[in-house]
């Protein structure tokens, strides 16, 4: 993600999450942080054709990777473009040689648990109240070892996610390393899916 899709990525981001979507400063802020020696931060956009259809990012802190948020147009919900997404945040946080992901999920969002826990994550603990407004717990969920993450795929045909290069989109990834918002500055929208969902560390 560079700073020309910001305008892109806002009318998405405003899309999926109405009542506490990041702002285009926010965005800056994390950006500003994502290239150079002591980046700290990997944003990637997600285009089919000339539209913008997702978007991810992850922020690093003393090897500890965090989820920062994973969004897909809901045209794109159900195609594997989700765990495209985050399987280029798995990439990004072994590159960092990060010795954990930590993320938080809507504790009733239970397909996307499903999707995390193909790719290893475990959970760890509760943030209650962490999705606001709506005052809905969050699931903290946590990868031990990002270099050994699987797939994704779903298990003996279990229903779900394609695997990622069945997605339709082209990802391309932008190396951004970026400041850490606020575990609070922007909690997911309770109406979204997986792709759909916004998991702000």
């Amino acid at each position: 993600m560079r700073w020309w899709d910001l305008e892109r990525v806002m009318e998405l981001e405003e899309e999926l999450f109405p009542e506490d979507a990041w702002s285009r400063g926010m965005f800056w802020s994390e950006l500003a942080h994502a290239r150079g020696r002591d980046a700290t931060r990997h944003y990637v956009v997600a285009e089919d054709g000339p539209r913008l259809v997702g978007y991810a990012g992850l922020a690093v802190v003393d090897r500890t990777g965090d989820v920062q948020t994973i969004a897909a147009a809901r045209d794109h919900w159900g195609t594997g473009l989700g765990a495209r997404l985050l399987t280029d945040l798995l990439t990004a946080a072994t590159a960092f040689e990060c010795r954990e992901v930590l993320l938080e999920v809507r504790v009733d969002n239970a397909r996307a648990q499903r999707l995390y826990e193909r790719f290893g994550f475990e959970p760890i603990g509760i943030r209650k109240g962490y999705y606001q407004p709506g005052n809905v717990d969050a699931l903290v969920m946590r990868l031990a070892d990002p270099a050994t993450a699987t797939t994704g795929a779903p298990a003996n045909g279990e229903p779900g996610e394609p695997t990622a290069n069945t997605a339709s989109a082209t990802t391309t990834a932008n190396p951004a390393h970026t400041a850490n918002p606020a575990h609070t500055a922007n909690p997911a929208n309770p109406a979204t899916s997986v792709q759909g969902t916004e998991t702000h560390g």
